[in-house]
């Protein structure tokens, strides 16, 4: 099991990445820059970037030597681009990956992935009406878990990747259908009119958006450092550009990892109107203030713990993106009969 490392974000759009010997150093402002924060290379797995202002050649060269991901987002969290070192794992794996994605294997896996994505999905709204079933209409919620019961007992014997898409889309309409009434703080403001993606059209998307960009980036790290292809999926269709496997490995961990947490932050009012801003094409976005301490309550969500439920062992919630790459490159490998996906009980 690989050793949980820090991730290091960087918020402020003035900040300036160095190397201080085997340190990576924060500086701070335009003209003369004062050293704000330093931490020790060996102690990150990755460094992300919102709003980049720069760095220098010696961060990118101690970054690719050490196997530190660095990322950089725009000041909004879209992703814009990712530096990587040396690729990790053997061509035996990649080519088998490459075989299976090609194959009727694919098809079955992409099943695996999006089982429990609607499991996971059918978890959060049973917890919800056993949590706070008083302050919503239970009715409407049980219906919906018992709709999502019943397409996930359906997808593993669905024939092709576009029918389990199809299954995918028609569960996370009945999901975000009745995700209003899982919102307890601030109803009116926090309303989720449908899923919107670029750009975000409330705040409810925004936070989604936001927390799907870093799950990702977690997601691809921890693939790469398994040895996987990032870019060669299951479900998602290969493209230019996307991280494919990336983007189905994280359907699984989404309702559990970002979307509860982003429910969390509603309903305890840790959030409000003004921690965001709408642009004049109607996109919606978090404020600086807003988006740290969005940051911190998903930093904080990863230092927790839970019983892995394949593997027996009490890990961190931040180590669930690389114990489910490790258990794919098994399955891949032929260590395992079967892809295990993440089932939260």
């Amino acid at each position: 099991m690989r050793k949980l490392l820090n991730t290091l974000y960087v918020t402020m759009p003035e900040s300036y990445l160095a190397k201080d010997g085997e340190n990576i150093v924060v500086l701070m402002g335009e003209k003369e820059q004062q050293k704000k924060f330093q931490v020790p290379a060996h102690n990150l797995e990755q460094i992300v970037t919102f709003g980049y202002a720069g760095a220098s050649p010696a961060v990118f060269q101690l970054c690719a030597e050490r196997g530190i991901g660095l990322t950089f987002l725009n000041q909004y969290g879209a992703f814009q681009a990712r530096l990587q070192g040396k690729i990790n794992g053997n061509v035996l794996l990649r080519r088998k990956q490459y075989r299976m994605a090609d194959g009727e294997e694919a098809v079955r896996i992409a099943g695996r992935f999006i089982q429990a994505k609607i499991i996971n999905s059918r978890s959060v709204l049973r917890r919800a009406v056993r949590d706070h079933g008083a302050e919503m209409d239970t009715g409407i919620v049980s219906a919906a878990a018992h709709s999502l019961k019943r397409l996930s007992l359906s997808v593993l014997k669905m024939p092709s990747g576009d029918t389990i898409r199809g299954a995918e889309g028609e569960a996370a309409k009945i999901y975000f259908g009745v995700m209003n009434e899982l919102v307890l703080g601030d109803r009116e403001f926090f309303h989720m009119q449908t899923r919107s993606r670029r750009p975000p059209l409330d705040p409810f998307n925004a936070l989604l958006s936001f927390y799907y960009t870093l799950l990702r980036n977690d997601v691809q790290s921890a693939l790469e450092t398994v040895g996987l292809d990032p870019a060669v999926g299951f479900l998602h269709r290969d493209r230019p550009g996307r991280a494919s496997l990336a983007l189905d490995l994280m359907e699984e961990l989404r309702p559990y990892l970002a979307d509860r947490l982003v429910l969390s932050l509603i309903n305890r009012r840790q959030l409000s109107e003004k921690s965001f801003i709408v642009k004049e094409n109607g996109a919606v976005l978090l404020k600086d203030e807003a988006r740290k301490e969005v940051l911190m309550a998903w930093q904080k969500r990863k230092q927790e713990e839970i019983t892995h439920p394949y593997l027996g062992e009490k890990i961190p919630i931040g180590l669930l993106p690389y114990a489910q790459a490790l258990l794919l490159a098994r399955h891949i490998r032929g260590d395992l009969e079967d892809y295990p996906p993440f089932l939260w009980k």
